[in-house]
């Protein structure tokens, strides 16, 4: 196993084993019956990777830092069992000792288990393992009458197991998730492929999703760039352990610039697996040049260890607080900005569709572009089996949109172009992640969101309400 520069410098933590891990659990549920029977309950977290506004915090919390740990990992079968807290960041370290990785990791490293499950995550792997819940083999749930179950597939408590996802912790919070592995090849060899439409792109992934292949050559990862309607790419990528040289982008150059290229012939590239799974970490995709960290003579000065998407995100705490850019912006006489941050799936025969019409209506480059569809277990039963509070369809192909920019403020609609893209997914038969500023009304996202499903749910496993409801949470921001 080949292991990167972010390996050798991050290392991983020590495997706690499960003595360990019950008496974290047995903690968190005396925290949990110490809360007074008439209060919210709630998770004491110092940070989050959401981007919508949160209502204060007020009252206890359960403090949830010894669920941070990889409990353990079999290798022989494939599987780790890992606190819901846990980093993709710490998780991947460990895994990779094994020469294992999770099935989808998501592409930033403080993106935790327990998030990227009840939040959903998507990667370049999703295109054939789906999204992370979808490796998911079972989850304990400490709920919200103060107990955990133990929810799989099957058994007592499968309805909390399908409904868990995109839950966004309002029917408990995982405390530990076993899940499934695969083997991690040493490196990665990249085809960036340039498209001069999006028609023959939208083409390209699809025959990907069919045959698993582009031009005679196996495809094992596959994500995407959109930067203009005439320039787009995809990258392919294969697993490989012949060895050779590799690129870094934790230094001075840049991954998404590295993409762009005039050829007709694909631009070729190779990363360790390391390297690539955090490839976007570095730039938070291309989002670090708004603090100047892609200037050269800036980026130089700038030390590494910032160059990362945590610290990122700890200014774009600092400007939510402080309207910082919206104080700069007032100094040159333009009015404050609207934060457009989102992730939106719609079927990959209405892709093209969408991405011209956001093209057109919003001035906000480059854009993401993630193919997924759902696993197949081979089970009879796999049609019936889907995820009510995020129903994609089984054997459908999707592709994930992601933009995270902002555009001027409409005068006196200060979530007008957030509006414009929820319409238009929903015109288009999509949907859109939950994790930043939603602005549905009650019976739309009823409908969207599996609404009737989840109050079941909730009144099996919260039945005196001490969580936040979803709707509450994710559009109100309560």
């Amino acid at each position: 196993m080949a292991l990167s520069r972010a390996d050798l410098d991050l290392g991983a933590k020590p495997i706690t084993g499960f003595a360990e891990h019950r008496r974290v659990v047995e903690d968190l549920i005396e925290q949990f019956r110490a809360i007074p029977a008439d209060s919210p309950v709630r998770l004491a977290k110092k940070t989050s990777n959401l981007f919508r506004a949160r209502a204060a915090n007020r009252g206890p919390g359960l403090r949830v830092d010894g669920l941070d740990a990889v409990i353990a990992v079999d290798p022989d079968a494939r599987t780790a069992d890992v606190g819901g807290m846990c980093t993709y960041e710490h998780l991947v370290a460990t895994t990779l000792r094994f020469g294992l990785l999770p099935l989808v990791v998501p592409q930033l490293k403080t993106i935790t288990l327990g998030g990227a499950v009840t939040g959903l995550g998507i990667e370049s792997t999703s295109f054939r393992n789906g999204l992370p819940h979808e490796s998911v083999l079972e989850v304990d749930v400490l709920t919200g009458s103060g107990e955990v179950v133990t929810a799989g597939p099957d058994g007592p408590h499968a309805d909390l197991f399908r409904g868990f996802p995109n839950s966004y912790g309002t029917l408990g919070y995982s405390t530990r998730l076993k899940i499934a592995l695969e083997p991690a090849p040493p490196f990665v060899a990249l085809r960036h492929v340039r498209f001069h439409a999006l028609g023959p792109l939208i083409d390209a992934i699809d025959e990907i999703g069919a045959s698993g292949s582009y031009l005679g050559e196996t495809v094992d990862y596959l994500d995407g760039v959109v930067f203009t309607a005439d320039e787009s790419y995809l990258t392919l990528g294969r697993k490989t352990d012949e060895p050779g040289p590799v690129s870094d982008y934790t230094g001075q150059r840049i991954y998404y610039r590295s993409i762009r290229h005039d050829s007709t012939a694909p631009k070729r590239d190779r990363l360790t697996i390391a390297d690539y799974i955090w490839r976007w970490d570095t730039d938070w995709f291309w989002c670090s040049r708004a603090f100047g960290a892609q200037n050269p003579r800036i980026r130089r000065l700038w030390p590494k260890r910032y160059r990362r998407s945590s610290f990122y995100w700890k200014l774009i705490a600092l400007d939510q607080r402080f309207s910082i850019a919206d104080r700069l912006e007032a100094r040159k006489g333009n009015p404050p900005r609207e934060r457009v941050v989102q992730d939106i799936e719609v079927p990959l025969d209405r892709t093209e569709e969408f991405v011209s019409w956001f093209l057109d209506a919003l001035p906000i480059e480059p854009i993401w572009l993630c193919p997924l569809r759902l696993r197949e277990s081979g089970r009879p039963d796999d049609a019936d089996r889907r995820w009510p509070l995020y129903p994609l369809e089984p054997k459908r192909t999707y592709v994930n949109v992601g933009f995270w920019s902002s555009v001027p403020m409409t005068p006196g609609d200060p979530g007008h172009a957030n509006r414009l893209i929820e319409k238009r997914v929903s015109a288009l038969d999509g949907h859109k992640s939950l994790y930043s500023e939603a602005y549905y009304g009650p019976e739309e996202f009823d409908s969207l969101y599996g609404g009737a499903h989840y109050r079941r749910l909730r009144d099996i496993y919260d039945p005196d309400h001490r969580l936040l409801d979803l709707y509450s949470k994710v559009v109100q921001r309560r």
